[in-house]
């Protein structure tokens, strides 16, 4: 067995490192930073030359990228996977983009005898540290078979969601109501903090109450200490995710409201200077507008 390749070796593209290392798998990986191919290599992994290199010597490739440039150079690049692929290899797109992009992969990839799987998660970086995802799975089922110990090993629940495509629709799902729930979240704690509440006692109070979240049990935290720099999921990378949800809500022709009205706030917030930081941080531009900070 090659073994398993990671296209990207981020916040998600590690924390499936560590812990598929830990089930004692052989994992590889190649990444445009070399900072991170080096903490890889301290992890225990093995850091590739190119991307041609890593689909050579894998049996199956996990891809978490930032950007769909990213995923179409990381296929069809002078010295990406299309020019190592093998038959056989299997293709693990796992980011949040439009099916667009990931069709375009998965016909790129079929002449060679790749067979790609759109495999989406849910859950924070946080979560992905300590194998607390959800796979969203879809496609070739003899494929999503063969790679179930890897999902395994990097996540809790894996669902097969048949058709190639429908992985994607159902994090278009999940993402929706994330993205929603990190400002609505921020706003609840934002008026209880105006209305002299400790930021503590509101998180101690309202999770286990009707009004909590998983949201408010992962960002809570966050905003009680007023830090957000340990991101889980990066601020700014909702904006990119809004972009998609919309995109394929007007393609089918579902009205978006709430999604449609968090998005400026999102953009306020990386203009200001926050998209670096956590989508909790979203509080902290919600205690600015509300005239005072921690």
């Amino acid at each position: 067995m090659r073994g398993v390749g990671l296209v990207g070796v981020g916040i998600m593209g590690t924390a499936y490192a560590r812990n598929l290392l830990e089930r004692g798998l052989a994992v590889q990986g190649f990444d445009v930073d070399r900072d991170r191919l080096d903490a890889l290599a301290k992890l225990g992994g093995t850091p590739a030359a190119s991307l041609a290199d890593l689909a050579a010597g894998s049996d199956i490739l996990l891809c978490a990228l930032p950007n769909t440039a990213a995923l179409i150079d990381a296929v069809e690049g002078p010295t990406g996977v299309l020019a190592g692929a093998h038959r056989g290899l299997i293709f693990v797109e796992m980011s949040t983009f439009p099916l667009a992009a990931k069709e375009r992969a998965r016909v790129v990839l079929a002449p060679a005898g790749v067979t790609v799987i759109d495999a989406p998660v849910s859950g924070t970086g946080a979560q992905a540290a300590v194998a607390d995802i959800v796979i969203y799975a879809s496609g070739d089922a003899a494929a999503i078979a063969q790679a179930m110990p890897v999902f395994d090993a990097i996540g809790k629940a894996t669902h097969d969601l048949g058709e190639f495509g429908n992985g994607s629709k159902m994090k278009y799902v999940a993402n929706l109501l994330v993205s929603v729930h990190n400002l609505v979240t921020a706003e609840a704690f934002v008026l209880g903090e105006k209305a002299g509440l400790d930021p503590q006692q509101i998180l101690d109070v309202i999770v286990p109450g009707a009004g909590n979240s998983k949201i408010l049990e992962l960002r809570g935290p966050m905003m009680v200490a007023d830090d957000y720099r340990e991101a889980t999921a990066k601020l700014a990378m909702f904006i990119k995710d809004i972009s998609v949800i919309q995109g394929y809500a007007e393609e089918i022709g579902v009205a978006t409201p709430l999604l449609d009205a968090s998005l400026a706030y999102y953009e306020e917030a990386v203009a200001r200077g926050l998209g670096d930081l956590d989508a909790a941080a979203l509080c902290r531009l919600l205690e600015e507008k509300a005239g005072f900070g921690r």
